[in-house]
């Protein structure tokens, strides 16, 4: 009889809550049918958007559909300062930003002050725990410490070098080969995803997802993470927080799928966990070379400790390499000159390059910047901050404002990138030497900040331009990837947790008559 009133007690609140949102949600219902038959803003039309009570400018934003990404950098590019406040519903502030020294602010100066936060934490937290890319504070230092020493070890890279090789020669190649064999097309995004999890896979746990086959079968892991990975992401463009909540609660919809892919993930996981212990433990001489087995080598032993930290590595190493080739395959589609460039560097190293080797390509290295500028692998991140604020462009940023640098928008900038910043231009990342050959010229980090910047920085940079640099080599030196999209169709550039094309990417394989 007294449970009764308790339950009642707690589910009141919630039931006040819905009393106030539902009226904004069944004029968003039908506001949003009505302005269906409205045609999204295109870059001529594009204007900084009104905000309303309550509901902010949240309409004009869902109005974007898949074109959000483009249609915030299209605001930011038009924006005094390149920096602008978007109104969310509730009252809650965003500031998107271009602007390099706020960057700079953000992930430097006031570090400490622009944290993950409340927000981003939360709706991550059922798939990526209490891993690196979702904390702050000492719970992150500790990790990013534990992460950096492993990361800085030459066997690594070793051991990335061999697994990608592996991966590339074993599964990739012959894939391709039959494709061109047999006239097929491929869904290249489909195969450079798959090809990229199991290297990760490898790389982390040191199992192998045998997800890159010819089989049509796809991996249970696999399919969970992905799942996973798009659910959780799209929490971030509801309405209000609030309505996911309420949906996981109920176990209903996609979060009842979000629960079961979550929890696919984390068995799995815990799983390997579980045998790599004990295999450490029966073996004593037992070679520590995949994340997993060195972490727990070095006395790391909490199952959930590891287990979160893992998970998100897979997510840093899957979709951010991947994402990256499958635009820059496009954009060597639409530029020959560069293509036979890259080629040519190709054909003057060895058949199966090393990393020594493969570092020194100088002109692909700079291509592949100037894919990742025009088409970041995570073309936004927000940040929250602990306390009131001035950005160095005069932005005032409340306490408990989120604030977004766009990534993307940074690489379309006429003041930072010049005239032709629209242009695929390995050159401008380039110069030559007495030698006549070229020297890489890096850019600032909170200029081009698509491997973060400040302590933050990604710790996989350099094993990412390894995998990526080997990738296009062992493809060009045999292959031509030809496109198969409808002259005049644009690609739609899209984000999850990292960037995909929408639709695929549809390809032919033409082998080369000859390789060297």
């Amino acid at each position: 009889m007294i449970a009764i009133p308790l339950n009642l007690e707690l589910i009141a609140p919630v039931f006040l809550i819905l009393s106030l949102i539902l009226p904004l949600i069944l004029f968003f219902f039908y506001s949003s049918r009505f302005n269906n038959k409205e045609a999204a803003p295109n870059k001529q039309t594009v204007t900084i958007p009104k905000s309303y009570p309550l509901i902010g400018s949240y309409f004009a934003l869902k109005r974007t559909g898949n074109r959000r990404i483009q249609w915030l950098s299209d605001i930011v590019q038009i924006s005094p300062a390149n920096t602008f406040t978007f109104h969310r519903p509730l009252g809650r502030l965003q500031v998107f930003t271009g602007n390099p020294a706020n960057v700079e602010h953000i992930l430097k100066t006031r570090f400490s002050n622009y944290q993950k936060g409340y927000s981003v934490t939360s709706t991550l937290s059922d798939f990526l725990g209490t891993g690196i890319f979702n904390t702050d504070g000492n719970t992150w230092k500790f990790q990013r410490q534990v992460a950096s020493h492993e990361f800085n070890t030459k066997s690594l890279r070793k051991f990335v070098e061999h697994v990608v090789d592996a991966e590339l020669s074993d599964r990739l190649i012959p894939i391709m080969a039959s494709a061109a064999q047999h006239n097929q097309t491929l869904d290249f995004q489909d195969i450079l995803q798959r090809f990229a999890f199991d290297n990760i896979c490898k790389i982390a746990f040191g199992f192998d997802a045998e997800y890159l086959t010819s089989s049509a079968e796809r991996s249970k892991f696999a399919v969970a993470y992905e799942e996973a990975i798009e659910i959780s992401s799209k929490r971030f463009r509801e309405l209000s927080p609030l309505v996911w909540k309420v949906k996981r609660a109920l176990n209903i919809g996609s979060e009842k799928r979000c629960r079961m892919a979550v929890r696919e993930v984390h068995e799995f996981a815990k799983n390997i966990v579980r045998e790599k212990k004990r295999e450490l433990k029966e073996k004593e001489s037992l070679e520590s070379v995949d994340m997993l087995s060195r972490f727990l080598s070095s006395g790391h032993s909490d199952e959930d400790f590891v287990t979160d930290i893992v998970i998100s590595f897979i997510l840093a190493g899957k979709d951010t390499t991947s994402a990256a080739l499958t635009w820059f395959f496009w954009l060597l589609s639409k530029y020959p000159r560069v293509e036979k460039e890259i080629v040519k560097e190709i054909m003057e190293k060895s058949e199966a390059p090393v990393y020594d080797e493969v570092k020194h390509m100088v002109y692909t290295h700079a291509a592949l910047c100037e894919s990742m500028r025009l088409y970041p692998p995570v073309p936004m991140d927000t940040k929250e901050a602990v306390e009131d604020d001035v950005l160095p462009d005069g932005t005032v940023v409340k306490k408990g404002s989120l604030v977004t640098y766009h990534v993307y928008a940074m690489g379309r900038l006429e003041s930072i990138w010049g005239e032709d910043w629209a242009e695929f231009k390995p050159e401008r990342w380039l110069q030559k030497v007495e030698s006549g050959k070229w020297k890489f010229v890096p850019k600032d980090s909170f200029t081009y900040p698509v491997f973060q910047a400040g302590p933050r920085m990604c710790l996989g940079k350099d094993m990412a331009f390894m995998q990526m640099q080997s990738v296009v080599a062992g493809i060009l030196r045999r292959f031509a990837v030809v496109p198969t999209v409808a002259e005049g169709v644009e690609l739609n550039f899209i984000s999850f947790l990292s960037a995909q094309m929408g639709g695929g990417f549809p390809v032919k394989i033409i082998e080369k008559e000859t390789s060297n």
